[in-house]
């Protein structure tokens, strides 16, 4: 077994030397450019991935060069604390995946995230805890065996359950619910959110819930977050090599809005709910961090033209990002060309957009805007109002 593993991490630190180069022309098209807002600036995460060192198959240092290639600020390593995938041949320690990524990004420019993750089967389920300090002193006295298969204790105490939990909690850690509804759950546990999440949400242990897991929207996430007020989280949960699973998009990923870029400003953020869930070509938040983005990502102007006698206003839209944004617009003037007000404006796409029978030429105007692949609830997209004041 030793013999075998040796052989596969030749292999892939053979592979390693050839990744960048190999990947490169498919590598920039998932590497979104966004925009910062007003005193933040925008950090773009992953904080689930698991290495050799739990249920995972690459090393480590593998997870750092992915991260580097999707143009990726902050990772975590949420090794699974109470599970071992190669007893025989890794010793366990759970400092040790974080140890090697660390030493592995000081020649980037990605930070490591200090996590791990409790994954008992029963209530409460998964979770992570980030920015935790030191993963060996948590207890997995609610398992029977953590070598190569979860196998759980035929009877459990509560206390057991929570004693990760406080530990993590005395450690100043960062708890999100992980996937919630997660398919081998009991299927006669009908209220996801138990009375043992009730009480971590109480004992102020629980602060987020992943709403995209795996490139997946996680109705019950989003509900759950906005229902307890908690941080909206996308993470791609990935343990095999992440471009295979995202050939033709980005990962999922968390959009920290930071004061700058450090763990520590990270930590504030992610308690402050500051956080955009960005898969595909989808936004989910709260309004309060969605609107600004949106507002900086799409810079609008207007100017006054006259067509053949006929007084128009022309309006720019211009996309500073990679994200397409779907917009269905309303004015009290007619909007030429534009069936029901919807345009969308690609990636880098400048767009025009002309109001017809402006005869009055107003100072200032109302633009209503619903865009609608950015959402602030679960049926609910962004709205907006701009206020245009032609040239």
């Amino acid at each position: 077994m030793r013999l075998k593993l040796v052989l596969n991490l030749a292999l892939l630190f053979a592979a390693l030397s050839s990744y960048g180069s190999g990947l490169a022309d498919s590598v920039r098209q998932n590497y979104p450019v966004l925009v910062n807002i007003p005193g933040f600036i925008t950090l773009k995460c992953d904080f689930h991935l698991h290495t050799v060192f739990s249920d995972g198959h690459v090393w480590p240092s593998f997870r750092v060069r992915e991260a580097e290639r999707d143009g990726l600020d902050a990772i975590s390593l949420t090794e699974h604390f109470d599970y071992e995938g190669y007893p025989e041949d890794l010793k366990r320690d759970g400092n040790r995946s974080y140890e090697i990524a660390t030493e592995s990004a000081k020649k980037t420019n990605v930070l490591i995230v200090k996590g791990l993750e409790i994954s008992p089967r029963v209530s409460p389920y998964h979770h992570n805890a980030l920015f935790v300090k030191d993963p060996n002193k948590l207890k997995y006295d609610y398992m029977k065996t953590i070598h190569k298969q979860f196998v759980m204790k035929d009877s459990i105490k509560r206390a057991e359950l929570m004693s990760p939990f406080l530990e993590v909690k005395d450690q100043g850690a960062f708890v999100f619910y992980n996937h919630p509804g997660y398919s081998w759950w009991d299927k006669k546990d009908r209220n996801i959110f138990t009375d043992f999440h009730q009480e971590l949400l109480d004992k102020k242990i629980l602060g987020g819930v992943e709403v995209v897991n795996s490139g997946k929207y996680n109705v019950i996430g989003h509900d759950m977050a906005i229902k307890h007020n908690l941080t909206m989280i996308a993470n791609s949960d990935e343990h095999y090599d992440i471009s295979n699973s995202y050939k033709n998009t980005h990962r999922p990923m968390t959009l920290v809005l930071a004061r700058e870029k450090s763990v520590e400003s990270i930590q504030e953020a992610m308690i402050a709910r500051r956080t955009i869930v960005y898969y595909d070509d989808i936004l989910i938040g709260r309004k309060t961090e969605l609107e600004p983005f949106f507002r900086s990502a799409v810079t609008v102007s207007s100017e006054y033209k006259k067509r053949n006698e006929e007084n128009i206003l022309v309006i720019t839209f211009q996309n500073n990002t990679d994200i397409p944004f779907k917009l269905k617009l309303s004015s009290k003037y007619m909007i030429e060309g534009f069936p029901m007000g919807r345009v969308t404006v690609n990636a880098k796409e400048k767009v025009n957009v002309i109001l017809k029978a402006v005869w009055d030429s107003p100072s200032a105007t109302d633009l209503q805007c619903r865009v609608e692949n950015l959402f602030t609830g679960v049926n609910e997209d962004l709205s907006t109002v701009i206020t245009l004041k032609p040239l």
